[in-house]
């Protein structure tokens, strides 16, 4: 499906968007005729489902998939922006790998999925000069200005216990990160939708003050690649 680069391992198919329902699943018109796609996105998504919004799915040839085509990218309001949410800790994997993020480059070890205690796993586990760092990677979707990604675009209870969580883990010697992967074209600030879910906001400030060092990073995304682009200023309000 996606090889090493964070290239697209076959070209996708260009449609436009009819409507999006039950969460998982999307209708698309694929030049005239209605086919169901997948939808790799739980949350809300919102601002990006205006019917006849330009669509990019991926067709898969797994004969035991239910649905044949997934969807990868919707064009809003001019800027591509990356929907699978499945594919948030392989871009940031490959840039950890690449070195594309400047605070964490020449770690000497990259761990996927590693449980911090019983009830949470962090998405990654670095080391570095022997020390060992947590990185909690936040997808974003949302932005309500044509500079300014925004998270969460729901309320997220789970995402306030990872901040909380985060900050346990700086009080038994881990450094901690949350990267706020950011899967749209063009933006050039990020900041906490603090209207959308106030008790968030109010859980990343405590996390800052707390030593949680937390990143906005960028995509440069096309129909044929994905991967980590450029760091983008985090905006407190």
């Amino acid at each position: 499906m996606y090889n090493l680069i964070m290239k697209f391992t076959k070209p996708l198919i260009k449609g436009k968007l009819i409507k999006r329902y039950k969460r998982f699943f999307t209708d698309i018109n694929l030049n005239g005729k209605t086919v169901t796609a997948h939808c790799p996105n739980t949350g809300s998504m919102k601002g990006l489902l205006e019917k006849d919004n330009e669509v990019f799915l991926l067709k898969h040839n797994n004969p035991k998939r239910k649905l044949k085509y997934g969807l990868e990218i919707i064009k809003a309001r001019k800027n591509f922006v990356g929907v699978n949410t499945h594919l948030a800790n392989k871009i940031v994997n490959h840039a950890l790998v690449n070195n594309l993020i400047k605070e964490l480059a020449n770690c000497s070890s990259i761990k996927p999925e590693v449980f911090f205690n019983k009830e949470t796993r962090f998405d990654f586990m670095v080391e570095k000069n022997k020390q060992k760092t947590f990185i909690e990677v936040k997808n974003v979707t949302l932005f309500r200005d044509k500079n300014t990604a925004e998270f969460p675009d729901a309320i997220t209870t789970r995402g306030s216990k990872h901040l909380l969580t985060l900050i346990d883990a700086i009080k038994k010697g881990y450094k901690t990160y949350l990267i706020f992967l950011v899967q749209i074209q063009n933006m050039k600030h990020f900041k906490i939708a603090k209207d959308i879910d106030n008790e968030y906001y109010e859980n990343y400030l405590t996390a800052k003050k707390a030593g949680v060092n937390f990143l906005a990073y960028r995509c440069k995304i096309s129909s044929k690649e994905i991967f980590v682009d450029k760091k983008i200023e985090i905006i407190d309000e």
